[in-house]
């Protein structure tokens, strides 16, 4: 398992952290196929359910909860990010989910309040 941590109370475990994201994404949309008109309530229900459900960890990190959702369709979609932070104490990960008729990526960027 990856972790980052000052201390054992404080450790964030990034596979816990995926499995989250991944039960967010999986009850906002639950199956559905790709709507135009859904996809501005999704992103808005996956970010909020994300940001709660991680701080429900009762770690004492900041969470920051990016998300795009978007058709499949032959188009690329190129997403990139850099933070400036302490590399021990701070993190981040993403995850990429799937369905037969759309893409979702979440980012979730973790800070360390000290």
């Amino acid at each position: 398992m990856a972790y980052f941590h000052i201390n054992k109370e404080r450790s964030f475990s990034f596979e816990e952290g995926e499995k989250i994201v991944k039960e967010c994404i999986e009850y906002v949309v639950s199956g559905d196929d790709y709507s135009q008109a859904q996809a501005q309530n999704w992103t808005v229900n996956i970010v909020k359910r994300c940001a709660t459900q991680l701080a429900q960890l009762g770690k004492s990190y900041k969470y920051i909860v990016t998300c795009t959702v978007m058709p499949k369709r032959d188009a690329g979609l190129h997403m990139a990010s850099c933070c400036y932070w302490d590399n021990v104490m701070d993190g981040s990960f993403m995850v990429k989910w799937e369905n037969r008729t759309m893409f979702c990526n979440v980012n979730v960027f973790i800070i360390a309040m000290l």
